[in-house]
């Protein structure tokens, strides 16, 4: 935190300031104006942004906006003459760390720098623990450090090198997809083609030649030869999504391609063979669809050798602060936003919340949030209503569909401690009584829980 970038269009000003700034071991420059000042960031890159917040043309909110708009990682001070506190007070909303009053002490600005140098190097250290805590905890492009998921990432080391076919389940936005792509790049095939289709989202008059590809004059609009995704897939691993969604007549031919691993294109006479691993998806209960006669039993034990589960986020709540802290770094980017983190009201909004959606709401929430943010930390406000209005988790996990009499009691379980530890501030003793169990079974729950984040 050396480098001080002064912006004043006033000369004495600028002329104090290097003055007393270099004085105290500060690498020091001075710029004019705003737009003076947007043109040194790339030879001067400063630490520092000392900005008066009232200028000819660019002022220090325009200059902040547009560090902002740059992703520029400095730290902005603003200083505004008596009268332009409102002012000052609206650079600080809108992202600045400070302010100093005009006509101010030396004092009063090395401190302000000094305190800034703190925050800096504070937030680096927190920079650098996130940075470590997501790659301990990252898995191909799957985060999640939740044990559920952990035994996930077990499977998929085990099984990533075998041809076997591999059924994912899970609710719609838990991330099979990702997990399918996991097991593809973790697996011998790695650099061959991996090649998704949705099975419901393709109409059955076009999803057989999608899979199959044709000879020219199959059909109508046929108009030359065509290769399947399967044959496209040759040597990769193809994914077909929502296999529940499969039509019964499609069933019977993708249950040939799985035994015999050839397929035959449309109109054709001969068959291709061809080398892929399958992995199938469904948010669907199969067994049930066996049973009702809607998905083909032989079909189902064919691609239900290997199972893995994607559990709800509602089931592993330890991954949901990952995931926004991600989400965050992530769109920070591809939004060219600034956004510093959530406040631990929000925070504990989003924990509590039930995700119907998992991790695509979760997604798709953070990015609304940021998009509307009125400041650099996400604040209850800046969450959709639905969030906002669902703040007691009990009913939301009731009305998740959830009918597991042991799971339910358990999160509802964990739902009253965290009240409990939270009226108590943290007191444990006093949090059992509450309770009415034990100091011993309380402190057993919050280690089985996992209650770490109060």
């Amino acid at each position: 935190m050396r480098r001080v970038l002064v912006v004043d269009d006033e000369e004495n000003i600028r002329l104090v300031l290097r003055t007393l700034l270099k004085k105290h071991g500060f690498d020091v420059e001075v710029a004019d104006s705003g737009e003076a000042a947007l043109a040194m960031l790339d030879s001067f890159d400063p630490d520092v942004i000392l900005t008066d917040v009232r200028m000819p043309r660019m002022g220090g909110l325009d200059l902040l906006a547009t560090l902002r708009q740059k992703q520029h990682p400095a730290t902005v001070i603003v200083m505004s003459a008596y009268g332009n506190v409102d002012l000052a007070l609206e650079a600080m909303k809108a992202g600045a760390y400070d302010y100093v009053s005009k006509p101010f002490k030396p004092d009063e600005v090395v401190l302000a720098l000094r305190k800034a140098e703190e925050r800096e190097t504070l937030r680096r250290e927190n920079r650098a623990l996130r940075d470590q805590i997501q790659k301990e905890n990252q898995f191909e492009s799957i985060l999640a450090k939740s044990k559920e998921m952990q035994e996930i990432f077990r499977t998929i080391t085990k099984i990533a090198d075998f041809k076997t076919t591999v059924l994912i389940t899970g609710e719609s936005g838990t991330g099979k997809e990702l997990v399918a792509r996991a097991i593809h790049s973790r697996s011998g095939r790695k650099d061959k083609p991996f090649t998704a289709i949705n099975c419901g989202a393709i109409p059955e008059n076009l999803l057989e030649s999608e899979l199959f590809g044709h000879k020219k004059g199959a059909f109508t609009d046929a108009s030359a030869d065509r290769r399947g995704l399967f044959e496209e897939a040759s040597g990769g691993t193809l994914f077909l999504d929502e296999i529940g969604e499969l039509p019964v007549n499609l069933q019977v031919k993708l249950l040939r391609v799985v035994q015999e691993e050839s397929i035959r294109r449309l109109g054709d006479v001969k068959d291709v063979k061809v080398d892929v691993r399958i992995i199938t998806a469904t948010h669907r209960d199969l067994a049930a669809d066996v049973k009702s006669g809607r998905f083909r039993e032989d079909l189902f034990y064919r691609i239900n050798v290997l199972l893995i589960h994607v559990p709800p986020m509602r089931n592993r709540r330890e991954d949901v602060n990952l995931l926004i802290d991600h989400f965050i770094a992530r769109n920070n980017v591809r939004l060219s936003t600034a956004i510093r983190g959530v406040s631990s009201e929000a925070r504990k909004v989003l924990l509590e919340y039930g995700w119907p959606g998992n991790v695509r709401e979760l997604e798709n929430t953070i990015e609304r949030a940021m998009v509307l943010a009125e400041t650099d930390v996400l604040q209850v406000g800046d969450l959709p209503d639905r969030i906002r209005d669902a703040l007691d988790p009990v009913q939301v996990h009731l009305a998740s569909g959830e009918l597991s009499i042991k799971r339910t009691a358990a999160a509802i379980e964990q739902i009253l401690i965290r009240r409990a530890l939270q009226k108590t501030k943290g007191n444990r003793t006093r949090a059992a009584d509450l309770l009415e169990i034990s100091h011993r079974a309380l402190l057993y729950k919050i280690k089985d829980y996992k209650i770490t984040d109060l």
